[in-house]
């Protein structure tokens, strides 16, 4: 600018290097990516509720998921009853041979019947119909209870609830873990009997009684260990496992009529009977123990947060590749020796109670999450709460699954919230992220594969996009520093950035994996490692958290303006550097090797290659490189108008409009010059992990949509006179020189072929190791224990 000494010709050159540095369509590039991979999982019944949400969900390093109706089908059916210290079976199967086939009649059983059946907050939807042919309305436990009921006691059980009417109900909480009712069901000491069902800890230590034939005798040692026999080994087939209780209650203290009240208890809160046990199961789903394995091999920590009994958690979780290897009980049983002295590298897997989570200290979380195989069992939804914040502290991308109203807490705390659509409460559904369409849970595998794809593909769209910056930018630079004519204006550079560099940037959203199988075989992009840990929480030391209100016991924050101030010194701090320049294990989608390809590497190639065309071009109207830097720097005159002055060299006279056209004969070949250069780029950028080439390469027939519309939009700004004006281009651009372009673009080819070469060496790509024991064989879809079936059974 000093040079020309002319203000208009500075404006002209910071207009075009600011629309030069700037990648005007990348913001509109990026949303578009988001946009349609959005539709495509929404295809897989993976339905993102916001942008941001597809690029989380290929980020999940922990998964953390709830068992019934995500893991299982939420199809609860009775299994077995043990009443009068004996083990019945519900159903006649292999699991059960030998066993008695319960029936209304067997002592204790028509207790835990009767209570299954009015006990419970379960309907059917009509009563005119047989049972089998009826839709139950309810909870999946209860229904299945209900259902059992119904089919053991056929004749009387409609008027049941009209014999026995409800007179008292305190429903099933996640804090009690039971659900009692008090029924008009009269015996001889009174009008009314209470009926309670639930956690079999609970509900056992509300008892001191049990009941043995038609009696009530005292709870004693021997029949409690017979009843942890029974749970275990209930339990350890990864049943759900409920208990039964019941007290009849006297009438002189409670006459038909009492008034019982919840706020203030009136009614019996202990000295109950013990009835009995019944499991329920509840089989995986198809495809989760193959979906839990592929995330497991990508890196992905699944855990399962439930509610149900650490050793039917167990149960389940072996069954679908979740728990592979012993826990710390588990190699004590089996060597013999006490669990204290078990070493912490002697097991890999442990189950969490929920009781003992309060009680927890920043250790006992780190071994936990250090473990590859955890289940957390008998939690409630403030557990789950502290679960979630836990592993993010450890720096975690927490995916949570849940479907009630409970875990809307834990779901919205979470990095990714997923919701249920068919069996989730309206309430987890808004608090979500992303719902599950189907309630299938291999569908988040489908989608972290796909926010793995849309990760990969948007790196290389930006590295395909932001390559094109140097060609457009050295021009600029040169047209000050040597100078030389404007090569490229800012209606060019818009050319390129907003028109056949946008068709090309959006085939990416369609660009298959380089390989079948090989993003879900890298580590997530953030993976939590001990050096990882230590780097968070000595971040965190440096910066403490802010006071608080001692009344309200609230963080106080900080006004704008001392908001203002700490960002403006900030990067004068040691601290500040410190912290940038701190070396992290992820991969950022922005990172220096896609920094140093666009501006240094394919950038600096395509620069040269569409300078040389300029020039080439340029010489064939007669001027050189050297008149053209002499025109460009007589400040006196400006030349390459059509009202310029007549410019001699040599004897021959270029007159204005010769000028004029050979300058856009010039920038036109430049123009075609960045567009082959980046034809090229569109395909090497392809190979992340490849050497670039090969079919894989071609896969994507958007591709050549995409450069053969950026070539159609060249053609017409070329060809077409009128717009010669607008575009600073020339009709009579000779094809023919273009061929150097094409060269270079062999040469970028054979470069980016070394560079892969290179780094494979020096950067070898580091895949998952191998997991031992993962079963991927497909789960047969077993028919056993749909309703029909087992109504027959039953």
């Amino acid at each position: 600018m000093c040079l020309y000494k002319n203000f208009g010709l500075g404006i002209q050159f910071a207009i075009g290097t600011f629309v030069a540095w700037v990648p005007e369509g990348l913001p509109a590039t990026v949303t578009m990516l988001l946009t349609i991979a959005a539709k495509r999982m929404a295809a897989q019944n993976v339905l993102v509720k916001d942008l941001q949400g597809v690029e989380t969900l290929g980020a999940i390093t922990l998964l953390a998921t709830d068992k019934t109706g995500t893991l299982t089908r939420n199809q609860m059916t009775v299994a077995n009853v043990w009443a009068n210290g004996t083990l019945y079976a519900a159903m006649r199967s292999h699991d059960d041979a030998g066993q008695q086939i319960t029936s209304a009649d067997d002592p204790g059983v028509r207790e835990v019947l009767m209570t299954s059946a009015l006990c419970s907050s379960a309907k059917f939807d009509r009563t005119d119909v047989p049972v089998e042919k009826r839709e139950l309305l309810g909870d999946a436990t209860e229904a299945g209870l209900v259902r059992f009921a119904a089919a053991r006691m056929p004749a009387d059980f409609d008027d049941l609830p009209a014999r026995h009417a409800k007179v008292f109900e305190i429903p099933f909480n996640s804090a009690n873990k039971w659900m009692l009712t008090i029924h008009r069901l009269a015996h001889a000491r009174g009008p009314l009997t209470l009926l309670i069902k639930g956690a079999p800890e609970r509900i056992l230590h509300l008892c001191s009684t049990i009941l043995t034939g038609q009696e009530s005798v005292p709870l004693d040692d021997s029949h409690r260990a017979k009843y942890d026999e029974t749970y275990r080994y209930m339990a350890s087939r990864g049943h759900r496992v409920l208990a039964f209780a019941q007290l009849q209650l006297d009438g002189a203290e409670y006459a038909a009529d009492y008034a019982f009240d919840r706020k203030h208890p009136n009614y019996p809160t202990e000295g109950y009977t013990f009835v009995g046990l019944a499991s329920l199961e509840d089989p995986p789903k198809h495809g989760v123990r193959e979906a839990i394995g592929r995330c497991r091999s990508a890196g992905i920590q699944v855990m399962m947060v439930t509610g149900d009994h650490p050793l039917t958690a167990e149960a389940i979780a072996r069954k679908i590749n979740l728990l592979i290897g012993e826990t710390r009980e588990g190699v004590a049983a089996h060597t013999g020796r006490p669990v204290a002295e078990i070493r912490e590298d002697e097991y890999d897997a442990v189950v969490v109670h929920g009781d003992s989570i309060a009680d927890m200290s920043e250790e006992d979380w780190d071994t936990v999450f250090r473990k590859p195989e955890v289940i957390f069992a008998r939690t409630s939804p403030k557990n789950k709460l502290e679960i979630v914040t836990r592993a993010q502290e450890l720096g975690h991308i927490v995916g949570v699954t849940g479907d009630g109203v409970n875990d809307s807490p834990c779901i919205q705390k979470a990095d990714l919230g997923i919701a249920m659509n068919q069996s989730g409460s309206d309430v987890s559904k808004e608090a979500a992220s992303m719902i599950l369409l189907d309630d299938n849970f291999a569908s988040i595998i489908n989608g972290i594969e796909e926010g793995r794809l849309i990760f990969a593909n948007l790196k290389k769209s930006i590295r395909y996009t932001v390559s094109h910056s140097t060609p457009e930018v050295l021009p600029q630079i040169m047209y000050v520093i040597i100078p030389v004519p404007m090569m490229i204006t800012s209606i060019m550079i818009l050319v390129i950035d907003l028109g056949f560099e946008i068709f090309a940037a959006l085939t990416y959203a369609w660009e298959p994996a380089e390989s079948a199988n090989g993003l879900m075989k890298l580590p997530p992009r953030k993976p939590v490692s001990m050096r990882s840990i230590a780097m968070l929480r000595a971040r965190r030391a440096r910066h403490p958290p802010p006071p608080t209100d001692p009344v309200t016991d609230k963080p106080i924050v900080p006004s704008r303006m001392t908001r203002i101030a700490r960002a403006f010194r900030a990067p004068f701090s040691r601290t500040w550097w410190q912290e940038r320049l701190e070396r992290s294990e992820g991969e950022i989608l922005v990172d220096g090797d896609l920094l140093s390809w666009a501006y240094l590497e394919a950038g600096i190639i395509s620069a040269i290659s569409a300078t040389l065309v300029f020039f080439v071009v340029l010489n064939s109207y007669g001027i050189s490189p050297r008149q053209a830097r002499e025109m460009a720097k007589d400040t006196s005159v400006t030349y390459f108008n059509k009202d310029s002055p007549d410019y001699t060299y040599n004897g021959r006279t270029f007159t204005g409009e010769e000028q004029f056209y050979a300058l856009n004969g010039a920038r036109t070949g430049l123009l075609f010059s960045i567009y082959i250069l980046q034809v090229f780029n569109l395909f090497i950028c392809k190979a992340r992990f490849r050497m670039p080439f090969g079919k894989f390469m071609f896969r994507n027939i958007r591709t050549f949509y995409g450069f053969g519309a950026g070539l159609l939009l060249l053609a017409i700004v070329t060809y077409i006179p009128p717009l010669n004006v607008v575009f600073n281009t020339s009709y009579k651009a000779i094809p023919l020189y273009w061929l150097i372009a094409l060269g270079f673009g062999f040469v970028l080819l054979g470069y980016a072929s070394l560079r892969m070469l290179v780094l494979r060496k020096s950067k070898p790509i580091k895949w998952n190791r191998t997991i031992d024991g993962l079963h991927m064989h497909p789960t047969i879809w077993s028919t056993r224990h749909t309703t029909h079936s087992v109504i027959d059974a039953q």
